[in-house]
This record gives C-alpha cells, sequence and structure tokens, in this order.
C-alpha cells in the first residue's frame, strides 16, 4: 500500500498525499501517473486503476493544493477568497461528471477515469468547505506532519490526524524527554558527592 486514509475523509485524506508540507523537502507520494491511480484504488473511490496520464497528474496535483489552500483559510478562520483560483479550480473539478456506481450480481462496483475521481474529491472538499464541518478542520498537532482532519471528538480536542501514528509519535517521544530530562538530573547530584 503506498498511501495513508487517517481521516475518514478522501478529501482530507487526499492533501496527505503531500506529507510534511512545512519540511524544506515535502514528501510526494503522487510522484507519477501510476502512483495517482493507486491512491484512487487504495482509497476504495475506484475498483480499478483508471489510467491516469501526466495531464490528470497535473491536475490532481493543481486540485490538492487549491483545495489546501481553501482549507488553511477555514483554519485560520479567514474568508475564502471567492473570486480567487482556488474556488475557480475546485469548482472546475467539482462540475465534472461523477464515478460510475453500478449494482452487479456480485454487489457494487465503483468505475471511471482520474477527471471522475478528482470530482469526487472536489465535490467533498466544497461539502466540508461550505458547510457545517468547516469548523472541525483541524491541522495535526504532530510538527512534522501536516495532514488535515475533521475534529468531531468529545470537545473538539482532537490534537492528531490518527492516534496510532502521530498521536503515538508525540507521546512516546514525549515520554522518552521526560525520562531523559529525570535521569540526567537524577545522576547529577549522585556525582556531585563523589
Amino acid at each position: 500500500m503506498n498511501h495513508a486514509f487517517p481521516c475518514g475523509t478522501l478529501a482530507l485524506d487526499f492533501l496527505g498525499t503531500l506529507r510534511a508540507r512545512r519540511n524544506p523537502v515535502p514528501a510526494e507520494k503522487l510522484g507519477t501517473p501510476a502512483l495517482l491511480d493507486d491512491w484512487f484504488v487504495e482509497s476504495g473511490m475506484l475498483d480499478g486503476a483508471p489510467g491516469a496520464d501526466e495531464a490528470d497528474l497535473v491536475a490532481a496535483l493543481e486540485l490538492r493544493e487549491s483545495v489546501y489552500a481553501l482549507v488553511e483559510a477555514r483554519i485560520a478562520e479567514r474568508p475564502l477568497d471567492v473570486d480567487g483560483d482556488a474556488i475557480a479550480v475546485l469548482n472546475r473539478h467539482a462540475a465534472q461528471a461523477p464515478v460510475v456506481v453500478q449494482l452487479g450480481p456480485s454487489g457494487v462496483r465503483h468505475s471511471g477515469s482520474a477527471a471522475q475521481g478528482l470530482a469526487a474529491i472536489a465535490r467533498e472538499a466544497a461539502e466540508i468547505l461550505g458547510g457545517p464541518d468547516a469548523a472541525l478542520l483541524r491541522e495535526c498537532g504532530r510538527p512534522e506532519c501536516t495532514q488535515v482532519y475533521l475534529d468531531r471528538s468529545r470537545g473538539h480536542r482532537r490534537e492528531w490526524c490518527a492516534m496510532r501514528t502521530c498521536g503515538n509519535r508525540v507521546k512516546v517521544s514525549a515520554y522518552r524527554s521526560r525520562h531523559r530530562d529525570s535521569g540526567a538530573g537524577a545522576a547529577a547530584p549522585a556525582s556531585s558527592r563523589v
């Protein structure tokens, strides 16, 4: 599996395909059309690879960065720039044909092109950004992570995109730091007695 889906929201998980955005060299998880195909299949959006090409990859990266710019504005409680490029990109993708969902003898089948997959992402992002869920948008509290998620926790106090990954790493790091500091403090008085 090439991709992670910690958020439970495909539009926000899609933003996580550029990892560690604040690092000097972020980790790009959509470096090729084949990796974009993998994302669509691994996410469960499409049952088979749509056969993305370079133009689809360029469109996907443009959509991802446009959605991220809009999410940043919502998190910072800034108004969305209605005349800006980010909204135009989002709306252009959202207006495309949807993923095809069909019922057959073996169950439900999801098929479509990369453009149809991007349309689904754009529609979900528009619903989040323009609806009540916009107030629940958060960015992971682990400094190396920039994953965005919806904080549906009681009291809206969730700090990490996923407890199994980022939350655990932060807690382990804090634990080690406390024990390293307390170990150094305990050693100093013993050596001063000699």
